[in-house]
């Protein structure tokens, strides 16, 4: 069986959520309570350690809080 290894796009997409959020002047707890999430998941989501998948529903809810079109959070790339 193949395996894959997507830590590098994951580590993207958490980045680009915290970039979004603090873009739009939210706390984890704000963006959380819009998400109808708990802080501390939201807190996990953007920990750049846990390598914690999201689903696609939370990715477009997340996409339409933060009033971006959700490919954005996709194609984010920190420049090193």
């Amino acid at each position: 069986m193949r395996s894959f290894d997507n830590s590098a796009r994951y580590l993207d997409l958490y980045y680009a959520i915290r970039y979004y959020r603090k873009l739009r002047g939210l706390s984890q707890e704000q963006l959380a309570e819009k998400l109808d999430i708990s802080r501390q998941h939201m807190a996990a989501i953007e920990a750049p350690n846990m390598n914690r998948g999201i689903s696609l529903e939370l990715l477009f809810n997340l996409a339409n809080v933060l009033e971006i079109e959700p490919y954005l959070l996709l194609k984010f790339h920190i420049e090193t």
